[in-house]
């Protein structure tokens, strides 16, 4: 049995999907922010510690994201209980982000256990970087995301190409120009 809708009904359940979208948009900008400030923060640190201050261990610096995953964590099972439905554009960003989280351990551990280590490490840090936001920038149909992926796989190959020091100014200007420039974009977006 086919359903048939009137012109009206049409425009209503269009506009209505634009507004979802546009949920999902505002809705993700939190995590977009909160790991954008964290990761770049913590790059210009462990750049800062490295490059300025010689100091040994500047690869702590990254324990801080112990912070941003229980806020993560809690936020994401907050927001569930208080909208009660998981949207198609909220399901598919996050099991995106997930994978991509997923990611970065197994990369840790993988670079961890190379002969070239972390010397090699950044390039494939903004290569993840420029898949999540690129793919997030398709789903929730935002330019900018898009934009900043396709400028990070630009950034990953130029990175390769430069010392370890300067990989991390590279990485700096990756999550600048793929999620904090476009966290901000967002919400005059999603008006």
């Amino acid at each position: 049995m086919e359903d048939k809708f009137s012109p009206q009904e049409s425009l209503l359940l269009i506009q209505s999907m634009i507004e979802k979208t546009k949920s999902g948009i505002s809705g993700n900008r939190f995590y977009f922010l909160l790991w954008g400030w964290i990761t770049f923060i913590s790059i210009l640190i462990q750049f800062f510690l490295k490059v300025v201050v010689g100091y040994k261990h500047h690869y702590l610096v990254w324990f801080i994201t112990v912070v941003p995953i229980v806020i993560t964590i809690l936020h994401t099972r907050r927001k569930g209980r208080k909208h009660g439905v998981r949207t198609y554009v909220g399901e598919s960003m996050g099991n995106l982000w997930t994978g991509i989280g997923i990611s970065f351990f197994v990369l840790v551990f993988l670079i961890s256990n190379t002969a070239q280590g972390w010397l090699i490490g950044y390039p494939f840090f903004i290569l993840f970087y420029g898949l999540g936001t690129f793919i997030s920038g398709k789903i929730l149909q935002f330019k900018p995301f898009v934009i900043g992926g396709i400028i990070n796989w630009i950034l990953a190959c130029g990175a390769i190409l430069v010392h370890f020091d300067y990989q991390m100014l590279f990485a700096a200007a990756a999550i600048l120009i793929s999620y904090l420039i476009p966290a901000y974009l967002i919400k005059s977006e999603a008006k």
